[in-house]
């Protein structure tokens, strides 16, 4: 599978580490009421779907950039592929 890198163009996705659902951006406030049940859903309690999925990617053997990966679970196809820093930004001006 190629993954189209921002910045690097196509890269193999042997570069990359896997890091699992793009939820783990949303980290839970340790200091708010309720964070031990929210801490536990956040490393424990995550979504498998099959079809179109946003996942964390680690460059590992590039830039050590992360990024979040748009593509299809059952195609393989990547739709969008995004700095996960840039991501989460919006995630948090959304809220």
């Amino acid at each position: 599978m190629l993954i189209p890198h921002p910045l690097l163009g196509l890269r193999d996705a042997q570069e990359f580490t896997y890091f699992g659902d793009a939820s783990l951006l949303d980290r839970p406030d340790g200091m708010a009421e309720g964070a031990s049940e929210q801490f536990h859903d956040y490393l424990y309690l995550r979504d498998n779907p099959a079809g179109e999925h946003q996942e964390l990617w680690f460059h590992e053997q590039g830039d050590r950039s992360w990024l979040v990966v748009t593509r299809n679970t059952l195609t393989h196809e990547i739709f969008k592929v995004e700095f996960a820093t840039d991501v989460a930004l919006a995630r948090r001006s959304a809220t």
